[in-house]
């Protein structure tokens, strides 16, 4: 074999290898998108089975709230004929049971027991809604004209309890005008961006900031957090499979390659800048409209 062809050969196998490769990452992608379409599946059934009970909870609580209401009216009115009963052995009888049961300061504990229940069924229907929001299972992977900002929102909530403990959140919206998309994929890059701006917080408790804004006939979303930040030898490959800087047990390395995906599905853009010790921000930067739906329509 001369030279010439085993150059050409040992360039044919390089080739092949990065192809393999490619291939190997669009296979991990794809279960990735699978497992992840089937979680939503079940996440939006739990909601709905979750969200029936709540209902008929919280319809119930309406109509005790009324019955009490009216108990508290009769109690009155027996309060008010207390004074005909005056020295006699029921109106001693009833002022002991009065004592006994605290009627007083259950007239004002009952009130609260009852708008702090109904505050906690209006919290758990609003995170069961935020789920059913965030999972989108009912679109069936259609393009639709979502707000990214209603994502943004049921995606904190979701992830609330991830973040809650190391860091508080900022808003800095801007005005955004509705897109053509796929909302449940976007929702999981930002749950992605949020949870690894969690996870790169230090001990001490951080800052994570989620802005937005236009450009042109593009809208943007960047999450920046004041953590460890990125090594600069790490930057080019944060959105490779597999590669993580998280220790061992704690990541996979999916998530970035992952986000970074879905954002190239929807003919768009992630990019990172980052100094160590002084956190990172990811910028994700979406057109407004499906460019392949533009071509189509052209």
């Amino acid at each position: 074999m001369s030279e010439s062809e085993l150059i050409s050969l040992q360039r044919a196998n390089k080739a092949l290898h990065a192809l393999n490769e490619s291939l190997r990452s669009a296979q991990n992608q794809l279960l990735q998108s699978e497992r992840l379409a089937s979680i939503g599946q079940l996440a939006a059934g739990v909601a709905h089975e979750i969200n029936n009970p709540i209902g008929y909870v919280f319809s119930n609580f309406g109509t005790l709230e009324t019955y009490l209401e009216r108990l508290f009216e009769m109690l009155e009115a027996y309060e008010q004929a207390e004074a005909a009963l005056a020295g006699s052995a029921v109106a001693t009888r009833l002022a002991a049971l009065r004592t006994r049961v605290e009627l007083d300061y259950l007239k004002q504990d009952i009130p609260m027991l009852m708008g702090e229940s109904k505050e906690g069924l209006s919290r758990v229907r609003k995170i069961v809604q935020d789920l059913k929001d965030f999972s989108r299972a009912d679109t069936r992977q259609e393009w639709v004209w979502a707000a990214l900002h209603q994502g943004i929102d049921s995606t904190l909530n979701i992830v609330a309890n991830e973040i809650k403990y190391r860091a508080d959140v900022r808003r800095e919206y801007g005005a955004l005008p509705d897109i053509e998309c796929l909302p449940s994929e976007l929702n999981q890059v930002f749950l992605n961006l949020l949870v690894n701006a969690a996870h790169a917080v230090g001990p001490e408790r951080g800052l994570i900031v989620v802005r937005s804004g236009t450009a042109g006939n593009e809208v943007w979303i960047e999450v920046e957090d004041d953590g460890c930040g990125i090594a600069p030898e790490h930057l080019p490959r944060v959105f490779d499979p597999f590669f993580t800087t998280k220790p061992v047990g704690r990541g996979t390395g999916l998530g970035l390659s992952l986000a970074y995906g879905i954002v190239q599905k929807h003919q768009g853009r992630i990019d990172v800048r980052s100094e160590p010790g002084r956190g990172a921000c990811f910028r994700v930067t979406l057109p407004v409209r499906r460019p392949l739906a533009e071509g189509v329509a052209a």
